[in-house]
């Protein structure tokens, strides 16, 4: 028993060694320079610059709605809509070939005009919630939107996360509580009780819309076209926005009190979102639609900042915590790459033609599919041509040795009888003999 005890110990006190011998090897080989990358740089760059966009929308919401008693989100929506269907949707009709409007509409219409749908519901619930529910309430209840995406991205886009970004995820909640707290030992608890159930509910049916349609964009921008989502998005979104604000909003629009403060308020939250309509494809194409919603949560810190100068806010130690811990958050999940899970060939190659044939094949994909078949062309003719120019060679010295051999008859024939040896009376024959 004593000895069994020993090697149990001696074999736990091996494993510790290698694992931190391991340890302490990962740490050695570990270089800021390959985390801090310039990718990740531009990456954490650019999705501040989102999270900026939706900070300058917040505040032209809340100066229309404060000093001027306009709560009309649909119409806010509305100019953002028109603006996206004038500039891609034009762009859409310009084109030739798959990617024409009209080709679109007749493979995938519906799909697009559900998207639609989703993303304007889901602007419309969390403005709608504000009636509701209070602001704190609401800045916990929006982060429900990562888990939901999470979900999502795995089961739909086959993606693979490991430990680091449940951490990370973990870490950027973390200060979204901080942010929390600071708003209420500021005594910022503003907004509504008049149904906090109805404005929780609210606020996580547009969390859960918001997570469907980034990764709806997401599939779209990375295999088929930024320009054919903003499009698309565009022109339903325009279509479905008018008629709920014909239905839900005409006496708020009819009772607005017109003017070019008003109406620069309006167009400020319209270039805005705008800008951050067209600028999130380019960001979730280089990363992931989990990347950008955790780099906009920094967007309500940058509003409190602006609130600060313009509406006076108390100012907390807590908000710059909150700011620092949700940027640490967000550079760990980024510093680790998701996999994607591995598909079966077969599936994916039957997929792959089933798409095709709804005519969403990308065009990138095409174009590589027939450089690889040309270059397999290509090397066959090549292997062909130089068995063909081999064989020819042969063929060739084949017929120059027999031509030689030839010749040398022909002189040896020319020459006369076979010479004799004297002395001896057998004939021996002077020709090329292999023997010694």
């Amino acid at each position: 028993m004593e000895t069994k005890q020993s090697e149990d110990e001696s074999r736990y006190e091996e494993s510790y060694k290698n694992q931190s011998t391991a340890l302490m090897m990962r740490i050695r080989k570990f270089k800021m320079k390959e985390v801090l990358t310039w990718q990740l740089a531009k990456t954490l760059a650019m999705g501040q610059g989102l999270a900026v966009l939706i900070c300058g929308t917040a505040i032209s919401s809340q100066y229309l709605a404060t000093k001027f008693h306009v709560n009309t989100p649909m119409l806010q929506s509305l100019f953002n809509y028109t603006l996206l269907c004038a500039t891609y949707t034009t762009m859409l009709l310009c084109r030739t070939g798959d990617g024409n409007i009209f080709q679109i509409l007749r493979s995938r219409w519906w799909k697009y005009l559900l998207l639609g749908l989703v993303d304007v519901e889901a602007n419309y619930a969390v403005v709608k919630a504000y009636q509701y529910t209070t602001l704190t309430s609401i800045q916990l209840l929006d982060c429900f939107v990562v888990p939901v995406l999470m979900l999502l991205s795995w089961w739909v886009l086959k993606t693979r996360y490991r430990l680091v970004h449940y951490v990370a995820v973990c870490i950027c909640l973390l200060g979204v509580g901080a942010m929390v707290g600071a708003d209420l030992l500021a005594g910022r608890d503003q907004g509504s009780t008049s149904n906090i159930l109805l404005g929780d509910g609210l606020v996580l049916i547009s969390a859960t819309l918001y997570a469907v349609s980034n990764v709806c964009q997401e599939y779209t921008v990375k295999n088929l076209s930024r320009e054919e989502f903003l499009g698309m998005i565009g022109l339903f979104g325009t279509v479905i926005s008018t008629v709920q604000m014909v239905i839900l909003e005409r006496n708020e629009v009819t009772n607005i009190q017109w003017s070019w403060e008003v109406g620069l308020l309006f167009a400020a939250f319209a270039l805005c979102m705008y800008t951050l309509y067209s600028c999130m494809p380019i960001v979730v194409r280089l990363s992931s639609a989990t990347s950008v919603n955790l780099s906009l949560l920094t967007a309500d810190l940058f509003s409190l900042f602006c609130g600060i100068f313009l509406f006076h806010y108390h100012f907390s130690g807590l908000y710059l915590v909150s700011l620092v811990v949700i940027l640490i958050g967000f550079i760990t999940y980024n510093v680790v790459p998701t996999p994607t899970a591995p598909t079966d060939p077969s599936s994916s190659s039957s997929s792959s033609s089933s798409i095709c044939e709804e005519g969403q094949c990308d065009v990138a994909s095409q174009n590589e599919m027939t450089k690889q078949e040309l270059a397999v062309k290509i090397t066959t003719e090549e292997g062909r041509g130089d068995e063909e120019e081999q064989s020819a060679d042969e063929e060739k010295k084949n017929g120059w040795k027999e031509e030689k051999n030839r010749r040398r008859w022909k002189k040896r024939r020319a020459t006369g009888p076979p010479q004799c040896l004297e002395g001896q009376n057998d004939v021996v024959v002077v020709r090329h003999s292999t023997k010694m």
